[in-house]
């Protein structure tokens, strides 16, 4: 993913790399992010191991706020799940796309 600062100020861009153990139902991990130079070096190994790459201004924002191997965060679930339905739809695969287990809630008995 890549993004330039709306506000104009900074114009690097941004790039996040997600990993998700398949079968599993833990959240899927920033793996590496950066900006300029460094966003740039993610995208060239991406782009270099075949991996897909989607730009998404808004999701890159809040996702290169995360610590690299800190799973997502919950306001982020949405477009990451739906990021990797797309992804298990376009590699053809017979599994069904994860379901991710939600943890750190409060609990509504308190």
């Amino acid at each position: 993913m890549a993004d330039n600062d709306r506000a104009g100020k900074d114009k690097s861009p941004i790039a996040v790399a997600l990993s998700h153990d398949r079968g599993t139902t833990n959240a899927p991990v920033v793996t590496a992010s950066g900006r300029g130079a460094v966003a740039e070096q993610i995208l060239e190994i991406a782009f270099a191991n075949d991996v897909k790459v989607r730009e998404d201004s808004d999701l890159a924002q809040i996702l290169s706020q995360v610590d690299v191997d800190s799973p997502i965060p919950l306001e982020a679930f949405a477009a990451v799940s739906e990021i990797l339905s797309y992804l298990y739809r376009a590699q053809n695969e017979d599994e069904t796309p994860p379901k991710f287990e939600v943890t750190g809630l409060p609990d509504d008995n308190e």
